[in-house]
């Protein structure tokens, strides 16, 4: 499924996107102020135990990301594309930094949901043995997507639950097709419970 704009939503989407937003308001009206940014020179937050979210500056800083216990980066904006981040297993090889990346750009029509899976499956496994970076280029959309979706499918969390954990500690705004992707992930999980 592909998402445009142009692209005719249910009712039921329409809804779930309602939720969400009104998750954004409330954060912006609650004065969202940045979790723990370690050094304001690398945007980046933890912001659930072990995992960070950042953007592609903080990725390339690697003094600051082992200072910080980063055992794993999980590039979620991967390519040489304007809007990516062109960084790979061989740029971490010197520090010991276990390396995943998805050539995704920030589109509602990008497919992000393929790589859910394989994106939780790995910040998982970075979570049993230290602590994981979760970039993209501004660490607002296909970093927070892939955060959102570990949480969905690890942490049992609806799509709301997750983003106000996210929220806590980082102004995060994915675009509306990953969004709509994760509450049909979210709802694939609620029917699987059921069976």
């Amino acid at each position: 499924m592909y998402f445009t704009a142009a692209q005719q939503t249910t009712e039921g989407q329409r809804q779930g996107l309602a939720r969400l937003y009104k998750v954004f308001a409330d954060a912006q009206l609650s004065g969202f102020h940045p979790g723990d940014s370690y050094n304001r020179t690398v945007d980046c937050d933890e912001v659930y135990p072990g995992i960070f979210i950042g953007d592609d500056n903080s990725a390339r800083k690697k003094d600051t990301l082992v200072h910080l216990g980063i055992t794993h980066v999980l590039n979620s904006a991967e390519g040489r594309e304007f809007g990516q981040v062109d960084t790979g297993p061989q740029f971490y090889r010197d520090v010991g930094i276990a390396y995943r990346g998805f050539d995704l750009m920030d589109l509602p029509h990008v497919r992000i949901c393929q790589h859910f899976e394989a994106g939780a499956n790995f910040i998982d496994l970075a979570l049993q043995r230290g602590k994981v970076l979760v970039h993209c280029l501004m660490g607002m959309s296909r970093s927070a997507t892939m955060v959102l979706a570990y949480l969905i499918l690890k942490k049992g969390m609806t799509t709301e639950e997750a983003l106000r954990t996210i929220l806590r500690r980082r102004a995060v705004r994915p675009n509306d097709g990953f969004l709509l992707q994760l509450l049909e992930l979210e709802q694939k999980m609620k029917d699987s419970k059921r069976k």
